[in-house]
C-alpha cells in the first residue's frame, strides 16, 4: 500500500513523526509537509509565486519533501510530482488540536485530506485535543487501529473522514462514537495590545462556550470519547434549488 502522510504542523512537528512510525506497518509511507507551521490556512493554495521544495531527513526517521506552501499545496504537489503516482490512502496529521464543529472550515488538516479527497483518494485527518501531556506516540496507535478498521472494511475513493482523539492526560479514551459536526460557531474575542511601533495589535481567542448538541462531535469529544465524523464538502444547499429556480429572475441581458 502507497500512502501520502502530510500535515499542517509542519514537517518538523512531533505528530507527524508519531503518524509516520505506525503507517509504516500498513505499507510505503511518503511525506510531503509544510516546511513551517500553517495552522487555519483552510483549503488556500499557492497561485501568485512558485513553491519552493526540498528533501530532508527528519530527525533520523524518514525523508521527506518540505514545501514552503500550504497544506494542500502538499497534497497537490505530492500527487502530481512528488511521490511517483497516486497513493491508496492519504493522512494528515497529527495535529496538535482538535478540529471539530465549523472549525473543520478554518483547519489545515482537513484541508489537505479534504484536497486528497478530491482527487478520489480515501483520506483521513487526524487531531489530538490540547492537553499539558502530548502522547502523540499513544494518539497515533489510536489512530492507526481506527483506519486499519476502515481498512479491513473497504475503502471508497473520495471518502474523507475526521477523527479527534481526547486528551490523553485524562486517562484513556472511554470509547469511539460516530457523530456529526457541532453546528456551533466560536465565541471570538480579541485580546488588545498597542505594539512598539505606535499600532493598535488584535489576536485572536475565544472559546465554544456553552455546547448545544450533546451528540456532536463537539460534546462527545470534551465527555473524553474518539470521535469520527465523515465529511463532505459539496456545499450546495440542495432544498433551496426549486425555491430559487421557481422565482421570477430580474432580465439582464441589457447589461
Amino acid at each position: 500500500m502507497k500512502i501520502l502522510l502530510t500535515n499542517d504542523d509542519g514537517i518538523l512537528a512531533p505528530g507527524i513523526a508519531a503518524m509516520y512510525r505506525e503507517l509504516t506497518t500498513l505499507g510505503e509511507v511518503h511525506v510531503a509537509a509544510p516546511e513551517t507551521g500553517q495552522s487555519a490556512v483552510a483549503h488556500a493554495i499557492t497561485v501568485l509565486r512558485p513553491i519552493p521544495v526540498r528533501k530532508i531527513h527528519v530527525h533520523g526517521e524518514f525523508h521527506g519533501f518540505a514545501v514552503e506552501g500550504r497544506p494542500a499545496d502538499c497534497v497537490k504537489l505530492a500527487l502530481t510530482e512528488l511521490i511517483g503516482g497516486r497513493p491508496d490512502l492519504i493522512v494528515s496529521g497529527i495535529n496538535d488540536g482538535s478540529n471539530l464543529s465549523i472549525n473543520v472550515l478554518y483547519s489545515g488538516t482537513v484541508a489537505a485530506a479534504a484536497d486528497g479527497a478530491f482527487f478520489g483518494v480515501p483520506s483521513f485527518a487526524v487531531s489530538l485535543e490540547h492537553g499539558e501531556e502530548l502522547d502523540f506516540s499513544r494518539a497515533a496507535r489510536i489512530a492507526l487501529r481506527l483506519i486499519s478498521e476502515f481498512l479491513q472494511r473497504g475503502l471508497s475513493g473520495g471518502q474523507l473522514i475526521n477523527i479527534n482523539i481526547p486528551n490523553l492526560a485524562k486517562g484513556p479514551p472511554k470509547d469511539v462514537r460516530v457523530a456529526p459536526q457541532a453546528l456551533q460557531t466560536m465565541e471570538d474575542k480579541y485580546v488588545k495590545f498597542q505594539g512598539p511601533d505606535g499600532r493598535m495589535y488584535y489576536w485572536l481567542d475565544g472559546d465554544f462556550g456553552q455546547i448545544d448538541d450533546p451528540d456532536s462531535d463537539l460534546h462527545l469529544l470534551n465527555e473524553g470519547y474518539v470521535v469520527v465524523t465523515p465529511l463532505h464538502f459539496n456545499m450546495t444547499h440542495y432544498q433551496r434549488i426549486g425555491e430559487l429556480a421557481a422565482w421570477s429572475w430580474p432580465e439582464v441581458s441589457g447589461f
